[in-house]
């Protein structure tokens, strides 16, 4: 579908804006991007990051675009987790098939390269542009240095916000009537840390492994680097016995790391002045709605939906919201407003069900991924869809390693979990897990399942 060429502003440099500006620019599109930041290309990226897990939505909208092959170069394939636990072997579990796997990408690289790509296609940059206001109803920004100071006017037909869950676009969007908004912080924290590669230039770890040390309420992670470094994550509650607010000194941090994480205290790149320099930064699922004003203003990635990173999905969802927007656009044209109203509509209830998938992550790979009931589980599952894979696909692979919306997997991976506690309960299931008895019972189970049958 040909469009008639717009001036459109996107507000945020980000993966998000960059991408869209991308996908506009092939439109034919004037394209405008205003980032309040530095261009991130001439500044040192800044401690705050969790390692990038693009999985097969985000590969898919890549690949719209044909920059796929261009962006899978900064980045490492993992295919399973490396699960570190206290004082026992390192226990690998797989994520997905036979070459199934996510992508570790720094987020730097990636938005270095992302912004690149977009300027190749014709979008013009402007940095340090500070948007503290719009017009909804004109399409018109307002820059400055300060929010009291003198600001400079912009006009243009479209204003995409992509400027993250703290969206200046959406704060104005949120003094309408019958705008419904609700963020919620969780009580843990996180923190960026790094292992160095080994003087040879090779990781000190498996680079092909998610790499988690799950400690109840806490957990450590690591994430490979083509460099041979790892980029880690520390995540833990901001108060209480063990929390950011009792590692205020060097040698509680050096205590607490020897304790629960003595394989990777003494590998840790200067562990105690990296802790104190990096700040602390907090975890929030944002959520909203509408997303769209008329045909002039649209929400897309963090500054609609923001989710807790636990399932890696944050900017995987944000691509995705891209890709789905140009076939919503390949079908209406020129109807702005019937293409906003039905993006909308179409992505909301998916963003929903991540951000819960996202938060239920969180006690998975903290908790239950060190827990042998839960170990087991996975083993059964694992089984049963190697031998019946048209009857159960493992809900993570359903969000992984597949396109379909993210609401269905939720309501699946739902009517799963409930097979999976009878299963569980069964007698000696230790012993029979692998046996016909069990397989018989899943299977009794699912032809039961309205949700599973549908």
């Amino acid at each position: 579908m040909i469009q008639t060429p717009k001036n459109i502003a996107i507000v945020g440099s980000g993966l998000v804006g960059s991408l869209l500006a991308i996908y506009l620019r092939r439109l034919g599109h004037q394209i405008t991007v205003y980032d309040r930041r530095p261009d991130i290309r001439k500044v040192e990226f800044s401690g705050r990051s969790i390692n990038l897990a693009m999985s097969d939505r985000g590969w898919k909208a890549l690949r719209e675009v044909g920059i796929e092959e261009n962006i899978m170069e900064l980045g490492i394939p993992m295919d399973k987790r490396a699960i570190h636990l206290v004082e026992e072997p390192v226990y690998y579990q797989k994520y997905g098939k036979e070459k199934e796997a996510i992508w570790s990408i720094s987020r730097g690289v990636l938005n270095r390269r992302m912004i690149n790509l977009a300027e190749k296609e014709g979008a013009v940059f402007r940095f340090k542009e500070k948007v503290w206001d719009i017009a909804l109803a004109e399409g018109t920004i307002y820059t400055g240095e300060t929010e009291k100071g003198s600001w400079k006017e912009y006009n243009h037909d479209i204003v995409f916000g992509c400027d993250g869950a703290f969206s200046r676009i959406r704060h104005k969007m949120q003094r309408r009537s019958r705008f419904n908004y609700s963020q919620h912080f969780i009580d843990v924290g996180y923190k960026e840390l790094a292992i160095p590669a080994n003087e040879d230039g090779t990781h000190k770890l498996d680079k092909h492994s998610f790499h988690i040390w799950p400690r109840g309420r806490f957990m450590f992670i690591a994430m490979p680097n083509l460099d041979g470094s790892f980029t880690c994550t520390l995540f833990l509650p901001f108060e209480g016995e063990v929390s950011f607010e009792s590692l205020t000194t060097e040698a509680a941090v050096r205590s607490f790391f020897n304790s629960y994480f003595p394989c990777v205290s003494n590998v840790i790149d200067d562990l105690t002045s990296t802790f104190f320099k990096n700040p602390t930064s907090a975890l929030v699922t944002m959520q909203c709605y509408p997303w769209t004003y008329w045909d002039k203003v649209a929400l897309v990635g963090d500054s609609a939906h923001a989710v807790v990173p636990f399932y890696g999905q944050g900017m995987n969802a944000g691509f995705e919201d891209i890709h789905a927007l140009s076939k919503i656009i390949a079908r209406y044209g020129d109807d702005w407003e019937r293409i906003f109203e039905t993006y909308q509509e179409e992505r909301k209830p998916n963003a929903d069900a991540i951000a819960e998938l996202s938060y239920r992550n969180f006690m998975e790979m903290s908790s239950k991924t060190a827990d042998p009931n839960f170990i087991l589980q996975k083993k059964i599952e694992k089984h049963f869809s190697k031998k019946h894979p048209e009857k159960w696909v493992p809900v993570y692979s359903r969000v992984t390693f597949s396109d379909r919306p993210y609401v269905e997997a939720l309501a699946l991976g739902d009517a799963q979990e409930e097979i999976m506690k009878q299963v569980m309960e069964m007698p000696n299931i230790e012993d029979v897990w692998d046996s016909e008895e069990v397989e018989n019972k899943m299977l009794n189970l699912i032809s039961k399942s309205e949700i599973l049958n549908s």
